[in-house]
């Protein structure tokens, strides 16, 4: 016989079940319906023109090497022609900050099309769900193939499909590392078994990121995981373009015979075909109103708009439009004059300027720098024939996609003489540190900090110049 005290814990346990429930919904598996039209041709162009620039730009070759390439090693990166080193950090912050206004102004007119068309987690969603569905059928052939027990057959169209995500995400964490690491030498050793231990960690790291977010977690991700469906609601206005549904015109929605007018049964034009629920990647209804889960990928407006077409009504049940124009009946003509609101001027007019000022910045990079660093374990020193004498080391660096000699004198200080090498000749970005020696007669100069000039300049060409300050102490 149960105790009162024991009935009382049993119904605790009860109780924090039914809440744990009610707070932890189980996910339920999306299958999402094929579908095709204006947008999801938009959406597959842009995963191909992304894909395309992944995989490709490594074997691009430039200059003897390829395109682009961020050598940590040597601390260099190479971007079409360009070299940076990390001196240039500045240029990514200020392509950070580009990304970042570029974000803003294409949400406050468009809502999240970064999110719907170009965001990875898309493309590969796309490209993972295309694999499934060629091996495992359509929507309705995956549903009764999940649904069924176990089998030889089944067993054998699964483990396919896994090892063609396998596959690809692999190739995918391999083209990764290959933007840090010589692409053409990592791919040789990769198939001789013959990889650093970094190398294989990132490879098989991203690679399963890859396979779990886009073949597993997918809709989850977007979800629960990433930032921007939680804030994004920040950047939209009345006037923002968002995949909307048209209440007015869709309410009541019921199912009817083809060619009947919806008027003469007292209904909206929406059939309830629930086809916009079983394409979109996110498993929402749209029907219900704008919600954080949506991508405004615009898969349920192609999907809406051939069911338009077969029940013979008008097209744009559910399209993109904004909070004005749905509730103010506005056309495109109307949408299109409230774009250049301040909000949209203002981002554009800073994103312009920024975009200006890095081109600017990039096109008037110096080709040659030169750090000059004093030896700080000893000051000064006499030498030979009564000389003060300073020592330095210049850390000269060609930033040029050409092999240079360049030519360092010293000024200054009355019969200032410089020790050590005169001439250095670097190889395209290459970098070296020379010693160098400066001394001068006791007499010249001040007693303490005296102000004196590296001279660097290319042999041929006198316009790559660089005129370096620095201190001579004399004691």
């Amino acid at each position: 016989m149960n105790t009162p005290s024991t009935d009382k814990s049993t119904d605790k346990k009860a109780a924090e079940q039914l809440v744990a429930e009610s707070l932890y919904e189980v996910r339920k598996k999306i299958y999402v319906r094929t579908i095709s039209g204006l947008f999801t041709n938009w959406r597959w162009a842009l995963v191909w023109i992304t894909q395309i620039l992944y995989y490709g730009l490594p074997w691009l070759p430039w200059g003897g090497r390829q395109a682009v390439l961020f050598d940590l090693v040597e601390r260099k990166f190479y971007i079409l022609g360009l070299v940076f080193w990390p001196q240039d950090v500045f240029f990514l912050a200020i392509l950070l900050i580009i990304a970042a206004y570029a974000l803003f102004l294409f949400t406050a007119i468009g809502g999240r099309l970064w999110c719907g068309y170009a965001c990875p987690q898309t493309v590969y969603t796309e490209i993972f769900m295309w694999i499934e569905t060629k091996i495992e059928g359509e929507r309705n052939a995956r549903m009764k193939f999940d649904a069924a027990p176990m089998s030889a057959k089944k067993a054998l169209r699964r483990s396919a499909k896994y090892l063609a995500w396998s596959v690809f995400s692999l190739w995918t964490g391999l083209t990764f590392v290959g933007y840090f690491s010589p692409i053409t030498t990592l791919w040789t050793d990769f198939w001789s078994f013959n990889l650093g231990p970094w190398e294989t960690f990132w490879i098989f790291f991203y690679g399963a990121f890859t396979l779990a977010f886009a073949g597993f977690m997918r809709e989850q991700v977007c979800k629960y995981m990433c930032p921007y469906a939680r804030f994004q609601g920040v950047m939209f206005d009345p006037d923002t373009l968002v995949v909307t549904y048209d209440a007015e015109r869709g309410e009541p929605r019921g199912t009817r015979k083809k060619g009947v007018d919806p008027k003469s049964i007292n209904k909206g034009d929406c059939v309830d075909c629930e086809i916009c629920v079983y394409v979109c990647p996110t498993g929402i209804d749209i029907r219900k109103g704008l919600q954080y889960e949506c991508i405004g990928c615009g898969a349920c407006i192609d999907a809406c708009d051939q069911v338009m077409d077969k029940v013979g009504y008008p097209r744009g049940l559910i399209r993109y439009s904004t909070e004005h124009a749905i509730e103010q009946h506005w056309g495109w003509k109307d949408i299109v004059g409230h774009i250049a609101r301040p909000r949209i001027i203002l981002y554009s007019v800073i994103l312009a300027a920024i975009c200006v000022a890095l081109v600017w910045g990039i096109s008037n990079k110096a080709s040659l720098r030169v750090d000059v660093i004093r030896d700080r374990a000893s000051l000064a020193r006499e030498v030979e024939g009564g000389l003060v004498e300073n020592v330095y080391r210049l850390h000269v660096m060609n930033v040029s996609e050409e092999a240079r000699t360049y030519e360092i004198k010293v000024t200054g200080l009355n019969g200032i003489e410089l020790i050590g090498e005169s001439k250095v000749e670097l190889p395209s970005a290459g970098a070296k540190s020379v010693p160098i020696q400066i001394r001068v007669p006791p007499e010249s100069g001040k007693k303490g900090s005296n102000t004196i000039y590296f001279d660097v300049k290319s042999v041929t060409d006198e316009k790559v110049a660089v005129h370096e300050k620095a201190t001579f102490f004399q004691p």
